[in-house]
């Protein structure tokens, strides 16, 4: 099995589902890393001891935007961001800058449970998946 390198981001009104949908699916997510922005990370950690998780500084304060960076360097496979849709988020550009990246370079990204199980369930993440490279020298060599 091929270690996958994933990003676990909850709304506040979400982390309590993101734990449980953890725990759901220990199975699928054990043997991985996981980097997690602040709160996000502190309570899976203390959820599910057994994970490699890498807690980074809370969203607000510029933890989306380092798993962004990490998107950008190549360093993420998977984001499981689950979004709470009702709430306004003081952040939320960071939070589109974040989706945005993800959906730039190409990593699977789950917003909400159903495309969380999808994702974990499909035979790729298990057997190896590697997405096609975003060629992106069109863009760089553009001529302004």
């Amino acid at each position: 099995m091929e270690r996958k390198r994933i990003a676990l981001v909850a709304h506040d009104a979400r982390k309590g589902d993101l734990i449980t949908w953890i725990g759901a699916h220990i199975q699928f997510l054990a043997g991985h890393a996981f980097w997690a922005t602040g709160t996000t990370g502190s309570r899976v950690k203390g959820a599910h001891p057994e994970l490699d998780v890498t807690p980074l500084k809370s969203g607000p304060l510029g933890g989306d935007q380092q798993i962004g960076a990490m998107i950008a360097e190549g360093r993420i496979d998977m984001l499981i961001f689950f979004v709470d849709p009702m709430t306004a988020q003081p952040h939320d550009v960071d939070v589109k800058a974040l989706t945005r990246l993800a959906t730039l370079y190409n990593i699977p990204m789950a917003c909400n449970e159903a495309t969380a199980d999808m994702l974990v369930a499909s035979p790729l993440f298990s057997n190896g998946y590697t997405p096609r490279p975003t060629d992106f020298r069109g863009y760089e060599g553009r001529v302004l």
